[in-house]
C-alpha cells in the first residue's frame, strides 16, 4: 500500500491536536494500527485527518462499537476505520464513552457516511451522537427494549405480544450443529 505509515499519521494527528504523552494511546504494531483520543477532541481530529493534504482521509470505511462492561469505569469504545483513497493509507481512530449515557459529537459533517454508521452504533450500543441530523434507530423498531450488542443485554420474551426470544427447539438444533435459520420454516 502507498501513503504514509501509521507512525507518521499518528505523529501528524497528535501534533495537530497538541496532545502530549499520556493524552492518547496507540498501537502501531496492531494488524490495524490505531490511536485513541479523548472524545472531546473527536471532531477536531476528524477535520485534521480529512483536511491535511498529506493525510487526506476521505473515507470513513466503518464505525463500530465495542462494549467493555468490566472496565473501571465501564465503557463503550467507538472505533472509526479511516482510509485515504488518494494516498492509499489507513488508520483506526478510537475513543471511549461511558457505558451508560455515552455521547459523542457527530462526524456526519466531516464524512457523510457517519450518518448511518452512528445510527447503527446508537441502535446497538446506546451511544448518542450529539448534533446528528436523524438520531433514531436504524435496524430495530423505535420502541425496542435496550441495545442488543451490550454484553449484558437479554432477549425479551416478547415484543408487542410477538414471541422474539429464540425457542428451545431452535437452540437445541443449533447446539447439535444443525444449520438453523436457513429453511422456509426456521
Amino acid at each position: 500500500m502507498g501513503g504514509l505509515g501509521a507512525e507518521a499519521i499518528v505523529e501528524r494527528l497528535v501534533s495537530g491536536l497538541g496532545l502530549g504523552e499520556g493524552d492518547f494511546d496507540t498501537d502501531l504494531a496492531a494488524a490495524d494500527p490505531w490511536v485513541r483520543i479523548p472524545g472531546e477532541r473527536l471532531v477536531e481530529a476528524a477535520q485534521i485527518l480529512k483536511a491535511d493534504p498529506d493525510l487526506a482521509f476521505d473515507t470513513l470505511h466503518c464505525l463500530s462499537g465495542v462494549d467493555w462492561p468490566k472496565d473501571d469505569p465501564p465503557a463503550v469504545e467507538v472505533v472509526y476505520h479511516l482510509f485515504s483513497l488518494a494516498k492509499k493509507h489507513w488508520i483506526v481512530l478510537k475513543t471511549r464513552v461511558p457505558r451508560e449515557g455515552g455521547c459523542l459529537p457527530t462526524l456526519e459533517n466531516v464524512w457523510k457516511a457517519a450518518n448511518w454508521h452512528e445510527r447503527e452504533c446508537y441502535d446497538l450500543f446506546g451511544v448518542r451522537f450529539e448534533g446528528h441530523s436523524d438520531h433514531r434507530r436504524i435496524l430495530l423498531p423505535a420502541d425496542w427494549p435496550g441495545h442488543p450488542l451490550l454484553r449484558d443485554w437479554e432477549w425479551p420474551e416478547t415484543w408487542h405480544k410477538i414471541p422474539v426470544k429464540p425457542g428451545r427447539q431452535m437452540t437445541d438444533r443449533a447446539e447439535k450443529g444443525q444449520m438453523t435459520g436457513v429453511g422456509p420454516f426456521d
